[in-house]
């Protein structure tokens, strides 16, 4: 039977790329220090050129609110967390089995999900440690994430699970020994915030539905410390909002 995750939610627009978040093995190299850095990206090849032209880039300062009555998102993951790898931008985790949030009425299936130390995101000018970001992919080809911050505190087991099979290296992808439900790792109050948005890394590619989770959930200092030991600071500075508002 489908494990069924209820979340209080608004559609969001779709983002990062099934491989990664974004990235294409094709892609220039780019990075987040020196001349490969984010203030860079739109330079270094043409088909980035959104991470300096685009007019609802990610990630971004929740700061302007607007109420709004959200309709529920049903989510539904059935699926496992598959394995673990550090590409060098970030730390991964493929996922097998369906794994499915509907939402505007289309079905988006997760493709994985990875991590920012610190948060990419911010709330009325605050990081949060760590922000994990649940990829998903409709089959006309669109992508929603669903936003997930983390705060220092009790020890995560389904995050634990990961953490056992994480190489350091990069590109050493390891099989999880002890596969888990993605959806473990959410709180139990599903409350978000929606915006229209990017990919928050190279192209930049607009269109992205986002979802944030207004619960943060709890992870040990240890835990987060050992991911941004591992991943350093992977996270792109707030964009302009220009025109955007969040809804609540």
């Amino acid at each position: 039977m489908r494990n069924i995750v209820t979340i209080m939610a608004a559609a969001v627009l779709s983002f990062a790329g099934v491989t990664g978040e974004g990235h294409h093995a094709d892609h220039p190299h780019w990075g987040y220090k020196g001349k490969e850095g984010p203030a860079h990206w739109g330079d270094i090849a043409p088909e980035f050129r959104l991470c300096k032209e685009g007019v609802n880039q990610s990630p971004i300062d929740m700061n302007r609110f607007i109420e709004a009555e959200l309709p529920k998102l049903k989510v539904y993951y059935a699926g496992n967390a598959r394995s673990v790898v550090n590409n060098g931008h970030t730390i991964k985790v493929e996922t097998m089995g369906k794994d499915e949030v509907v939402v505007d009425g289309i079905p988006f299936n997760l493709k994985q999900f990875h991590f920012h130390t610190p948060s990419e995101n911010k709330l009325k000018g605050e990081h949060f440690p760590m922000e994990a970001h649940f990829v998903h992919q409709s089959d006309g080809g669109d992508y929603l994430v669903i936003a997930l911050m983390f705060v220092e505190g009790k020890h995560n087991k389904a995050l634990q699970k990961m953490l056992n099979d994480l190489s350091p290296k990069v590109g050493e992808k390891h099989q999880l020994k002890e596969m888990f439900n993605p959806g473990e790792l959410f709180p139990k109050k599903l409350d978000y915030y929606r915006f229209a948005g990017s990919f928050t890394t190279p192209p930049c590619t607009e269109g992205v539905r986002w979802i944030v989770i207004k619960q943060p959930v709890e992870a040990s200092k240890e835990q987060i410390g050992l991911m941004h030991e591992i991943m350093g600071d992977n996270n792109r500075p707030v964009q302009p909002l220009k025109a955007r508002c969040i809804l609540k």
